[in-house]
Protein backbone atom coordinates (compact mmCIF):
# COMPACT_ATOMS: atom_id res chain seq x y z
CA UNK A 1 0.00 0.00 0.00
CA UNK A 2 1.49 3.69 -1.40
CA UNK A 3 2.07 5.95 1.75
CA UNK A 4 -1.03 8.32 2.67
CA UNK A 5 -1.58 11.29 0.72
CA UNK A 6 -0.20 14.70 2.87
CA UNK A 7 -2.81 17.75 2.63
CA UNK A 8 -0.68 20.87 1.85
CA UNK A 9 -3.18 23.05 1.80
CA UNK A 10 -4.77 22.07 5.57
CA UNK A 11 -2.99 24.86 7.37
CA UNK A 12 -2.79 27.65 4.85
CA UNK A 13 -6.42 26.97 3.76
CA UNK A 14 -8.54 25.09 6.00
CA UNK A 15 -12.35 24.10 5.79
CA UNK A 16 -14.05 26.28 8.31
CA UNK A 17 -17.43 24.86 9.40
CA UNK A 18 -19.73 26.51 12.65
CA UNK A 19 -15.99 27.60 13.17
CA UNK A 20 -14.16 24.47 13.67
CA UNK A 21 -11.54 23.65 11.62
CA UNK A 22 -11.23 20.30 9.36
CA UNK A 23 -8.01 18.98 7.97
CA UNK A 24 -9.95 18.46 4.73
CA UNK A 25 -12.15 19.29 2.32
CA UNK A 26 -12.63 15.26 1.43
CA UNK A 27 -15.71 14.19 3.67
CA UNK A 28 -16.01 10.29 3.01
CA UNK A 29 -18.76 7.96 3.95
CA UNK A 30 -18.22 4.66 5.79
CA UNK A 31 -20.99 2.03 4.26
CA UNK A 32 -20.91 -0.45 1.59
CA UNK A 33 -17.36 -0.87 1.54
CA UNK A 34 -16.36 -4.98 0.71
CA UNK A 35 -14.75 -4.90 4.39
CA UNK A 36 -13.91 -3.12 7.43
CA UNK A 37 -10.19 -3.38 6.54
CA UNK A 38 -11.24 -1.34 3.37
CA UNK A 39 -12.70 1.29 4.92
CA UNK A 40 -9.98 1.75 7.16
CA UNK A 41 -7.39 1.75 4.24
CA UNK A 42 -8.93 4.34 2.47
CA UNK A 43 -9.52 6.42 5.13
CA UNK A 44 -6.17 6.09 5.88
CA UNK A 45 -4.92 6.86 2.51
CA UNK A 46 -7.56 9.93 1.67
CA UNK A 47 -7.09 11.60 5.19
CA UNK A 48 -10.93 12.58 5.48
CA UNK A 49 -11.64 15.84 7.10
CA UNK A 50 -14.58 13.62 8.37
CA UNK A 51 -16.31 10.52 8.42
CA UNK A 52 -20.18 10.02 8.37
CA UNK A 53 -22.37 7.26 9.67
CA UNK A 54 -25.79 6.31 9.87
CA UNK A 55 -27.50 4.32 12.81
CA UNK A 56 -30.20 3.33 10.80
CA UNK A 57 -28.89 1.71 7.67
CA UNK A 58 -27.67 -1.88 8.16
CA UNK A 59 -26.76 -4.53 5.90
CA UNK A 60 -24.67 -8.06 6.27
CA UNK A 61 -21.75 -6.78 3.58
CA UNK A 62 -21.44 -3.24 4.66
CA UNK A 63 -18.72 -2.16 7.43
CA UNK A 64 -21.79 -1.45 9.68
CA UNK A 65 -22.99 -4.80 10.29
CA UNK A 66 -19.21 -5.52 11.18
CA UNK A 67 -19.54 -6.09 15.40
CA UNK A 68 -15.83 -4.03 15.74
CA UNK A 69 -17.42 -1.02 13.74
CA UNK A 70 -17.89 1.61 16.41
CA UNK A 71 -14.19 0.39 17.93
CA UNK A 72 -12.72 1.11 13.95
CA UNK A 73 -14.03 4.16 14.19
CA UNK A 74 -12.64 5.58 17.41
CA UNK A 75 -9.21 3.57 15.96
CA UNK A 76 -9.01 6.26 12.71
CA UNK A 77 -9.43 8.79 14.96
CA UNK A 78 -10.83 10.95 12.18
CA UNK A 79 -14.19 13.02 13.38
CA UNK A 80 -17.47 11.35 12.97
CA UNK A 81 -20.72 13.25 10.98
CA UNK A 82 -23.68 10.93 12.50
CA UNK A 83 -26.31 11.46 9.71
CA UNK A 84 -30.23 10.82 9.50
CA UNK A 85 -30.01 8.45 6.56
CA UNK A 86 -33.18 6.71 5.81
CA UNK A 87 -35.52 9.37 7.86
CA UNK A 88 -38.71 9.94 5.65
CA UNK A 89 -40.45 12.14 8.68
CA UNK A 90 -39.03 15.10 11.40
CA UNK A 91 -39.94 12.81 13.80
CA UNK A 92 -37.90 10.13 13.02
CA UNK A 93 -34.52 12.89 11.88
CA UNK A 94 -34.98 14.42 15.32
CA UNK A 95 -34.95 11.15 17.55
CA UNK A 96 -32.23 9.72 15.29
CA UNK A 97 -30.19 12.96 15.93
CA UNK A 98 -30.54 12.98 19.37
CA UNK A 99 -29.50 9.32 19.45
CA UNK A 100 -26.91 9.95 17.55
CA UNK A 101 -25.65 12.51 19.89
CA UNK A 102 -26.00 10.27 22.72
CA UNK A 103 -23.47 7.56 20.78
CA UNK A 104 -21.07 9.70 19.12
CA UNK A 105 -21.10 12.13 21.73
CA UNK A 106 -20.76 15.10 19.41
CA UNK A 107 -23.62 17.91 17.97
CA UNK A 108 -22.47 17.43 14.58
CA UNK A 109 -25.49 15.88 12.33
CA UNK A 110 -25.81 15.94 8.52
CA UNK A 111 -29.87 16.00 8.25
CA UNK A 112 -31.63 13.72 5.98
CA UNK A 113 -35.67 14.11 4.98
CA UNK A 114 -36.24 11.85 2.09
CA UNK A 115 -39.05 12.81 -0.01
CA UNK A 116 -38.79 10.01 -2.81
CA UNK A 117 -37.84 6.55 -2.14
CA UNK A 118 -37.09 6.00 -5.59
CA UNK A 119 -34.62 9.43 -5.84
CA UNK A 120 -33.96 10.04 -2.22
CA UNK A 121 -34.61 13.55 -2.93
CA UNK A 122 -34.92 15.29 0.33
CA UNK A 123 -38.25 16.63 1.33
CA UNK A 124 -37.74 20.48 0.62
CA UNK A 125 -41.25 21.54 1.99
CA UNK A 126 -40.44 20.04 5.51
CA UNK A 127 -36.29 20.07 5.55
CA UNK A 128 -35.94 23.71 6.86
CA UNK A 129 -38.43 23.75 9.59
CA UNK A 130 -36.89 20.09 10.76
CA UNK A 131 -33.19 21.78 9.91
CA UNK A 132 -34.50 25.19 12.68
CA UNK A 133 -36.02 22.37 15.33
CA UNK A 134 -32.29 20.77 14.83
CA UNK A 135 -30.51 23.96 15.66
CA UNK A 136 -32.86 25.03 18.58
CA UNK A 137 -31.83 21.98 20.10
CA UNK A 138 -28.13 22.51 19.62
CA UNK A 139 -27.03 20.73 17.16
CA UNK A 140 -24.19 21.86 13.99
CA UNK A 141 -26.92 20.97 11.35
CA UNK A 142 -25.61 20.10 7.72
CA UNK A 143 -27.94 19.54 5.69
CA UNK A 144 -28.22 17.48 2.54
CA UNK A 145 -30.75 18.98 0.17
CA UNK A 146 -31.36 20.01 -3.32
CA UNK A 147 -29.73 22.64 -5.83
CA UNK A 148 -32.68 25.19 -5.42
CA UNK A 149 -31.31 28.26 -4.80
CA UNK A 150 -34.51 29.26 -2.64
CA UNK A 151 -34.69 26.44 -0.60
CA UNK A 152 -30.39 26.63 0.30
CA UNK A 153 -30.97 30.41 1.37
CA UNK A 154 -33.97 29.77 3.71
CA UNK A 155 -31.83 26.64 5.75
CA UNK A 156 -28.75 29.47 6.02
CA UNK A 157 -32.17 31.91 7.23
CA UNK A 158 -32.88 29.51 9.83
CA UNK A 159 -29.31 28.94 10.87
CA UNK A 160 -27.85 26.54 9.09
CA UNK A 161 -23.96 27.89 8.65
CA UNK A 162 -23.38 25.40 5.68
CA UNK A 163 -25.30 24.21 3.22
CA UNK A 164 -24.72 20.61 1.35
CA UNK A 165 -26.72 20.83 -2.48
CA UNK A 166 -26.51 17.26 -4.39
CA UNK A 167 -24.78 16.87 -7.38
CA UNK A 168 -27.07 14.38 -8.60
CA UNK A 169 -29.47 11.40 -7.01
CA UNK A 170 -27.58 9.57 -4.24
CA UNK A 171 -25.54 6.96 -5.62
CA UNK A 172 -25.92 7.16 -9.26
CA UNK A 173 -22.27 8.62 -9.91
CA UNK A 174 -23.91 11.15 -12.60
CA UNK A 175 -21.52 14.11 -11.69
CA UNK A 176 -23.35 17.62 -11.46
CA UNK A 177 -26.48 17.48 -13.68
CA UNK A 178 -27.02 21.11 -13.08
CA UNK A 179 -24.27 23.36 -13.38
CA UNK A 180 -26.00 26.43 -13.98
CA UNK A 181 -27.57 25.82 -10.42
CA UNK A 182 -24.82 24.89 -8.82
CA UNK A 183 -22.93 28.02 -9.69
CA UNK A 184 -25.61 30.40 -9.00
CA UNK A 185 -25.50 28.93 -5.50
CA UNK A 186 -21.84 29.22 -5.35
CA UNK A 187 -22.54 32.82 -6.69
CA UNK A 188 -25.18 34.15 -4.36
CA UNK A 189 -24.91 32.18 -0.86
CA UNK A 190 -21.50 33.12 1.24
CA UNK A 191 -21.58 30.03 4.04
CA UNK A 192 -19.53 27.25 3.06
CA UNK A 193 -21.13 25.18 0.41
CA UNK A 194 -20.19 21.11 0.66
CA UNK A 195 -21.45 18.97 -2.73
CA UNK A 196 -23.20 16.36 -1.14
CA UNK A 197 -24.16 13.15 -3.86
CA UNK A 198 -23.49 12.49 -6.74
CA UNK A 199 -20.39 12.57 -7.82
CA UNK A 200 -18.85 9.23 -9.67
CA UNK A 201 -15.41 10.41 -10.54
CA UNK A 202 -12.26 12.12 -9.38
CA UNK A 203 -12.83 15.08 -12.20
CA UNK A 204 -16.21 15.59 -10.93
CA UNK A 205 -15.48 16.63 -7.01
CA UNK A 206 -12.06 19.06 -9.24
CA UNK A 207 -14.72 20.42 -11.31
CA UNK A 208 -17.18 21.45 -8.20
CA UNK A 209 -14.12 22.57 -6.67
CA UNK A 210 -12.50 24.85 -9.39
CA UNK A 211 -16.27 26.68 -8.83
CA UNK A 212 -15.31 27.79 -5.68
CA UNK A 213 -17.33 24.68 -3.59
CA UNK A 214 -15.89 24.37 -0.18
CA UNK A 215 -15.66 20.50 -0.07
CA UNK A 216 -17.72 17.70 -1.56
CA UNK A 217 -18.88 14.68 0.68
CA UNK A 218 -18.79 11.06 -1.22
CA UNK A 219 -19.57 7.66 -0.08
CA UNK A 220 -20.89 5.40 -3.09
CA UNK A 221 -17.78 6.08 -5.75
CA UNK A 222 -15.36 5.35 -3.40
CA UNK A 223 -16.59 2.51 -1.80
CA UNK A 224 -18.01 0.59 -4.91
CA UNK A 225 -14.99 0.84 -6.84
CA UNK A 226 -12.97 -1.77 -7.82
CA UNK A 227 -9.82 -0.48 -5.83
CA UNK A 228 -11.44 1.60 -2.80
CA UNK A 229 -8.51 2.08 -1.45
CA UNK A 230 -7.13 4.29 -4.54
CA UNK A 231 -10.03 5.47 -5.51
CA UNK A 232 -10.15 7.58 -2.01
CA UNK A 233 -6.61 9.02 -2.52
CA UNK A 234 -7.54 9.62 -6.19
CA UNK A 235 -10.91 11.80 -4.84
CA UNK A 236 -8.61 13.35 -2.38
CA UNK A 237 -6.13 14.59 -4.78
CA UNK A 238 -8.58 16.02 -7.28
CA UNK A 239 -10.26 17.87 -4.21
CA UNK A 240 -7.02 19.57 -3.36
CA UNK A 241 -6.76 19.94 -6.97
CA UNK A 242 -9.76 21.74 -7.88
CA UNK A 243 -9.41 24.20 -4.89
CA UNK A 244 -5.65 24.84 -5.79
CA UNK A 245 -7.19 25.55 -9.22
CA UNK A 246 -9.86 28.25 -7.99
CA UNK A 247 -7.46 29.59 -5.62
CA UNK A 248 -4.80 30.62 -8.33
CA UNK A 249 -7.91 32.28 -10.38
CA UNK A 250 -8.41 30.31 -14.19
CA UNK A 251 -7.77 32.25 -17.28
CA UNK A 252 -11.12 33.87 -19.47
CA UNK A 253 -12.28 31.50 -21.85
CA UNK A 254 -11.97 32.48 -24.81
CA UNK A 255 -13.74 32.94 -28.36
CA UNK A 256 -10.72 32.31 -30.66
CA UNK A 257 -7.31 31.16 -30.70
CA UNK A 258 -5.04 33.37 -28.66
CA UNK A 259 -1.18 33.00 -29.19
CA UNK A 260 0.88 31.66 -26.22
CA UNK A 261 4.14 32.16 -27.83
CA UNK A 262 5.58 36.10 -27.65
CA UNK A 263 6.06 38.11 -31.31
CA UNK A 264 9.30 39.62 -30.51
CA UNK A 265 11.95 37.83 -33.07
CA UNK A 266 9.46 36.50 -35.46
CA UNK A 267 9.59 38.05 -38.94
CA UNK A 268 7.29 41.27 -39.75
CA UNK A 269 5.42 39.44 -42.21
CA UNK A 270 4.20 37.32 -39.66
CA UNK A 271 3.19 39.76 -37.74
CA UNK A 272 -0.01 41.02 -39.17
Amino acid sequence: MTAPLPNPLNTADPLVLYGETFASRLLLGTSRYPSPQVLENAVKQSNPGMITVSLRRQGTSTAEAHSGFWDLLKKMAVPVLPNTAGCHSPKEVIATAQMAREVFETSWIKLELIGDDYTLQPDTLRLVSTAETLIKDGFKVLPYCTEDLILCQRLVDVGCQAVMPWAAPIGTGQGPLNPYALKLLRDRLKVPLLVDAGLGLPSHACSVMEWGFDGVLLNTAVALADDPVAMAKAFAMSVDAGRTAFLSGAMKAQQSAQASTPLVGTPFWHQS
